[in-house]
């Protein structure tokens, strides 16, 4: 079994989720409050300690056309930040995930807060879920570099 992380990286919150290789299911967790580098830092690397993870799913926000943009950037920074910490980081597309997370907690009778980051980890799951059905189809990660 290979525990995986998968990180929605927003300005005011990281969405957190953690995923299984062998069952390919992924799960939301409480999302983290950005404070500073160095803190949200320690908490991802504190979580993957505790999950037993050595990889971590970054979403990328790619614009519609597939083009990096200053979100993705940030992302891609402080995904370089993790990697620093001794995890393995990969990328995945995440356009829409925040749009279809919204979807499915108003499916669910849900109506998250800004503030609660249930939105940001949801968004984190469905990226983190897509990268494990990705792997599982073609037996391999597939990533964005």
């Amino acid at each position: 079994m290979s525990t995986i992380i998968g990180l929605d990286h927003g300005s005011r919150r990281i969405g957190v989720a953690v995923g299984d290789t062998d069952t390919g299911m992924a799960f939301a967790r409480p999302a983290i409050r950005r404070r500073s580098l160095a803190s949200d830092l320690d908490a991802v690397e504190e979580l993957a300690r505790a999950e037993g993870a050595e990889l971590v799913v970054m979403g990328l926000p790619l614009h519609s056309d597939g083009s990096e943009g200053a979100q993705a950037a940030s992302a891609r920074a402080f995904g370089g930040a993790v990697a620093d910490r001794g995890l393995s980081v990969t990328y995945e597309d995440e356009r829409l995930s925040s749009w279809e997370a919204g979807e499915r907690l108003r499916e669910r009778g849900r109506r998250p807060t800004r503030e609660s980051g249930e939105l940001d980890s949801t968004a984190a799951c469905l990226t983190l879920q897509q990268y494990l059905e990705a792997r599982r189809r073609t037996g391999s990660p597939e990533e964005i570099e």
